[in-house]
């Protein structure tokens, strides 16, 4: 029997990695997607081969909220080369589902020239329970992180009272009364 740091992966052994894997796999260059596994098209709804050529941000709820998450992660990316979150994101039907996704970057520099991307289908742990307008999905991912109203507003460049009318309205769209039923309910626990 070959000792481990006998074998020798091929071409061959890494293709069948990248295709088999049971995670979404893409590979991007200027977050227009390249490559990407079947498990990553069938997650949205499509073959392989009708996402290469497509932008990531065609595969949010909107183009805007594409846009945003990638002004978002780019310097984080710059400053540690990964970047990783939870995000509502858009299946070819238009149902909207949580995913989970971690990216990788070739280049610090450049963050965004070629990076490698996971995205995995959280929706059975965490359901999008309501129909959310693009800023209350936002607003629900940073409370869902435990940010507060005043960290959420210096990030969305809002002010604190803009949070805070939001998550009154998320409350009456999730129906719940306490602030912990609401994250409950956003990260899936009820």
């Amino acid at each position: 029997m070959a000792e481990p740091h006998d074998v020798q992966l091929t071409h061959d052994d890494l293709q069948l990695a990248f295709d088999l894997a049971p995670v979404g796999l893409c590979v991007s260059r200027s977050r227009v997607i390249q490559r990407c596994n079947e498990a990553f098209a069938a997650m949205f709804g499509y073959h392989a081969h009708e996402l290469a050529g497509r932008t990531l941000a065609s595969l949010y709820p909107s183009e805007q909220e594409g846009q945003r998450i990638g002004e978002q992660a780019y310097p984080v990316l710059r400053a540690e080369g990964c970047y990783s979150d939870e995000r509502i994101m858009r299946h070819r039907n238009g149902t909207l589902f949580w995913c989970h996704v971690s990216g990788r970057s070739l280049d610090r520099d450049n963050p965004y020239a070629c990076a490698v991307w996971m995205f995995e289908d959280i929706s059975k742990r965490r359901p999008v329970t309501a129909d959310l307008t693009a800023r209350e999905r936002e607003i629900a991912k940073f409370l869902s992180l435990g940010e507060t109203s005043k960290e959420i507003a210096r990030h969305l460049a809002i002010s604190p009272r803009t949070v805070e009318a939001h998550r009154a309205r998320l409350m009456r769209k999730l129906q719940v009364r306490t602030h912990t039923e609401m994250i409950a309910r956003l990260v899936g626990l009820c």
